[in-house]
Formats: structure tokens, sequence, C-alpha cells
């Protein structure tokens, strides 16, 4: 299993949400922190894409291969891509560009969002989520398949013998497919025989099981070999030298956030009570000491089938870089080593 860390270029805050420091400050640090994550072993590490002024990644890209340039091993994705409001085009040729900057070390996590800021900064229709996805994604993977498009389609000019460049050193791209909870979304992951890569923000990760089947026989329907029907969870986590104290840490800057967040969406305000539940033996967080986290992940594996990689969601809590730092030394150094012996 493959173990890694998610970002998603946020700034620092303090207990009441305002920011600290400067753009540039967190840019460095988070850099910083992708470099710490080679150096200690992990697999991956992930850049998302918002378009918030809490959040840095609204070029993902650009990021990464800053990152490329300062790391050797780890793999660097998005994660994920917002597709949906992107030129499949672009997204390639920035993607292709990484690959070749890196050494062969690019992957995109691709998916719908959980935000819709990028729709009105893009000039695009909410009512046509769905179906700029589909359409998007298809373009995406003929380009990823073939250097010369013939295409047409409903939301973006027609490619008549264009060829596409750059390419990159890999002979494909790796693109994993990112969902939520929509059953529809796994089913058409696993038809096209795309990895997933789900993410479990609340509730009991175990019912995701039923929709990680669901992937598993459209894969399996479609002729795609198992094999090729990798799942990712990505979840949100920290992790501390004690329980206690990963606790007292993540959770100030946790609540201010979904709070805050929650004001948008209408849920109500974040409980220490809701917390502990999510965070419990069967809860999606994965807060706490190396060896009880090893553990939760080994179990949420155990219960979707077997999972291929696992990544953590820990810069929304206003956390800052060395409480961050500190994390990634401990999954890389002792979360990690701990999952990998036990599956071995």
């Amino acid at each position: 299993m493959e173990i890694g860390i998610d970002s998603f270029a946020a700034f620092p805050t303090d207990g009441n949400g305002t920011i600290k420091g400067t753009a540039q400050e967190a840019i460095t640090a988070l850099l910083a922190r992708i470099k710490l994550a080679d150096e200690v072993g992990l697999d991956v590490f992930g850049i998302g894409e918002h378009h918030r002024k809490e959040f840095l990644d609204s070029a993902t890209a650009i990021i990464l291969a800053a990152a490329a340039a300062q790391t050797k091993k780890i793999t660097l994705t998005s994660a994920v891509t917002v597709l949906s409001a992107a030129d499949p085009v672009r997204v390639f040729q920035e993607f292709a560009t990484l690959d070749l900057v890196s050494n062969g070390r690019a992957e995109l996590v691709v998916g719908r969002g959980s935000f819709t800021e990028a729709f009105p900064l893009f000039g695009l229709r909410l009512e046509d989520y769905d179906k700029l996805f589909a359409e998007k994604l298809g373009l995406l993977l003929q380009i990823n398949q073939q250097e010369i498009i013939n295409w047409s389609g409903k939301f973006r000019p027609a490619l008549n013998n264009q060829p596409i460049y750059p390419r990159p050193l890999q002979k494909q791209l790796p693109i994993w497919l990112g969902v939520g909870g929509t059953p529809g979304s796994f089913v058409r992951a696993g038809s096209l025989g795309l990895p997933l890569m789900v993410a479990v923000i609340g509730g009991e990760t175990h019912r995701f099981r039923s929709l990680i089947d669901l992937y598993r026989e459209a894969g399996e329907k479609a002729g795609h070999p198992k094999e090729k029907l990798k799942v990712g969870l990505h979840s949100l986590g920290f992790v501390g030298k004690s329980h206690e104290e990963a606790v007292e840490t993540y959770y100030p800057g946790y609540a201010e956030t979904f709070t805050r967040i929650g004001k948008e969406r209408g849920w109500p305000p974040v409980t220490r009570g809701h917390f502990e539940a999510q965070n419990s033996r069967r809860g999606a967080y994965l807060v706490g000491e190396p060896e009880e986290v090893a553990e939760k992940i080994l179990r949420h594996s155990e219960a979707l089938g077997g999972i291929d990689r696992f990544t953590f969601q820990m810069d929304n809590a206003g956390l800052s870089h060395e409480q961050l730092s500190d994390s990634i030394e401990l999954i890389g150094n002792a979360v990690a080593p701990l999952v990998k012996r036990a599956l071995h």
C-alpha cells in the first residue's frame, strides 16, 4: 500500500480563522513539507485545486513542478484536478510537462470537486455539472492514449487531426478518478478501468464497501484486469506522539474550519462530540498516535476489500508548518512502516 499526503496549500490561521503570514511564506513552507515527505520515504504527495482565498492551490501543476525540482522519488499528483472547469488539452500538456520535469513521477486525480466556485469563475453553468465532466474526461483519456486527436463535443471546439504535445515520459499519465459518494461515479470509474480515489471525509468508512464493490463489478464486467482496478482512500488525519496530543493539536482548527465552511453549506456547527464520533474506531478520521493510526488504515483496508493507496488530508485545521512537518515525519517514519510490515 502506498502512503501519502494531500494538501490544499492552505494558509496557516489563528484560532479564529484569520490568515497568518504571506502567500509566499505559505508556498515556501508547503514546498519544504513536500521535500520532507520525500526524505522520510512517503510514496505520494497530492495538491488539490480550489479558487478560494484560504487556499493557494489554483495552479496545481506549477506547485508540483516546483516540488519536482526539490524531490527525488515521491509521486506528484493532483488531488483533485477539477476537470469540469478545465480544458483537457491544457491539463494534459501541463501534467505531461510535469512528468518530464519530474523524470516520470506525475499523476492526475481528476474529479468534479466539492466546491463550486470554479463554475462562475470560468463562465460555466452548474446545471451542466456532470455533462461537462463526462465530456472532458473522455477527451482527456483520448489525448492520453493518442498523439493525434479527432474529436468533437458540446463544450469545446472540435479537434481535427490535431497533435497534442508534449508527450509525457511515461507511456501514459496515470489518471485516477476522484469520487465522493455518488454510485454512478464509482460505476464510471470501473467501466473505464481507471484507478479510484475515494474521498471519505465523514461517516463510517466501511459503509463505502458497497460502492467500491460496484466499482470492481463494473470494471470486471467491462473486461478490465483486477490489478488495474486500484482503490485509494483520502481521509482527514493527523498524527501526534500520543493520542491526546494529536487530538488537542488538531481539533481547534478543524472545528473553526468546518464550522465556517458549514455556514456556506447549511451544516450545523462542529461539536467535540461530533468530532469524537468521526474519530472513533469505525469513524472516517485518523487523528491519533502512530500505532492506532496504522491499525485504523489496515482496518479500513480490510473493510473495503483492500486498498492500494491512503492519503492524509491535514492542512484543513489551521496548523503551523512545524506541526504539519512533525506529523509528516511520524507518518513517514512510523505509520507507513507499520502498515507495510503488517501487509507483508
